[in-house]
């Protein structure tokens, strides 16, 4: 899960670039708000597959006693 984000956070970090770079930015602004983004996208997408995987294994320890109960 975590390469997937890290991949994701990688295309989003050049598609930024290239955004930045079209509108004639100096290239360590282009730079320097492109990685801001890289970090900011790759921590929130980390805590939200966090909270995810959470959930799911919380649901599953829930049936499984419920199954172990019966």
């Amino acid at each position: 899960m975590n390469k997937i984000i890290l991949h994701f956070g990688l295309l989003v970090f050049f598609l930024s670039i290239i955004f930045f770079s079209q509108r004639g930015m100096m290239l360590q602004d282009v730079i320097l708000k492109s990685f801001v983004i890289f970090i900011v996208l790759t921590v929130i997408l980390n805590v939200v597959a966090i909270i995810f995987i959470r959930s799911v294994n919380k649901t599953a320890t829930e049936k499984n006693k419920k199954f172990q109960e019966t």
